[in-house]
């Protein structure tokens, strides 16, 4: 079968690259707290599984307005699943059993250690140069996000929920990276574009849906206002718009810069959190959000 034409590029390329980074900075620094309200009444292997299939039908029937070609290869299909499970289902289920047990804002502090993992699993996987200074970097931004929590982790004791929130989180970010290798593979084979998101977060809303079944939850809905609008609110700007802009800036800038968005967006994250949530600063959040920051900074930094 004949290659199908090449797919256009997202519309989100005609903005520049600080609007794109800024808008999935804010986007994304809201939808920690947007969660919270999808949490109750329905399982969040159904909530995430309503978000990206509402999202991957909105993005389907644009492509059909705009005439853009869905057709993929078998192996391109394959591609895109494997990128739906990790981005779009399996990472989000994980964030959003773990903001059952820890404020949103943490989570989102958690989230910034995204880079750093990012900037290994390029020269893991893709064999880029990891420096001495990136090393370095690195050790910061791991130091910076643990005096972030440390406040938190000395009220909780020994609490099992804090724990098991802290573990789904960091195995979420470990799935959200393997999702951003998968994204720039993607996006090295020429996979992108909005076909590619319908399907991709298709193949995630489905996948979630599976989850759900395989683990006897109940698919119910929850039709309260704070419901629909947080799920609206998630699936419009969250999902189509803030990926839009990630992954334009992922073949813009690369997997490395274009994940700096996670060093900014707890930032965002946390204040919304303490307007919402009553979260408490201390001086250990300032002191270990200025170190992860300077952490991702020297590892992200251009040279020369």
């Amino acid at each position: 079968m004949a290659r199908p034409a090449a797919r256009p590029a997202h519309d989100a390329c005609t903005l520049n690259t600080l609007s794109l980074f800024a808008g999935c900075v804010l986007i994304w620094g809201t939808t920690w707290l947007a969660i919270t309200y999808q949490l109750g009444n329905v399982a969040p292997e159904a909530s995430v599984s309503y978000r990206f299939l509402l999202a991957a039908l909105l993005i389907a029937g644009y492509c059909r307005l705009r005439g853009l070609p869905m057709r993929f290869r078998a192996g391109e299909h394959a591609a895109l699943a494997l990128l739906g499970v990790l981005m779009y289902s399996i990472g989000y289920i994980l964030v959003y059993h773990a903001e059952m047990h820890v404020v949103s804002g943490l989570l989102a502090v958690a989230y910034s250690a995204g880079p750093l993992l990012a900037m290994l699993g390029m020269r893991l996987v893709f064999g880029h140069a990891m420096t001495a200074r990136m090393a370095a970097g690195s050790l910061l931004g791991i130091a910076g996000i643990a005096l972030v929590f440390w406040p938190e982790i000395g009220h909780a004791g020994h609490r099992g929920d804090f724990a098991l929130g802290a573990l789904l989180i960091v195995i979420a970010v470990l799935v959200s990276t393997a999702g951003m290798l998968v994204a720039h593979r993607n996006h090295e084979r020429k996979l992108r574009g909005w076909p590619t998101m319908a399907w991709s977060m298709g193949y995630g809303g489905a996948a979630s849906l599976v989850i759900a079944l395989a683990l006897g939850r109940t698919l119910s809905f929850e039709w309260s206002p704070a419901y629909l609008l947080s799920l609206l609110y998630l699936t419009v700007f969250g999902s189509i718009l803030g990926f839009a802009g990630f992954l334009t800036l992922l073949g813009r800038i690369g997997a490395a810069r274009t994940s700096y968005i996670g060093v900014m967006v707890p930032i965002v994250a946390l204040v919304v959190s303490s307007l919402f949530e009553g979260f408490a600063w201390h001086a250990l959040t300032l002191a270990g959000i200025g170190v992860s920051v300077a952490g991702n900074v020297l590892v992200l930094r251009r040279t020369g």
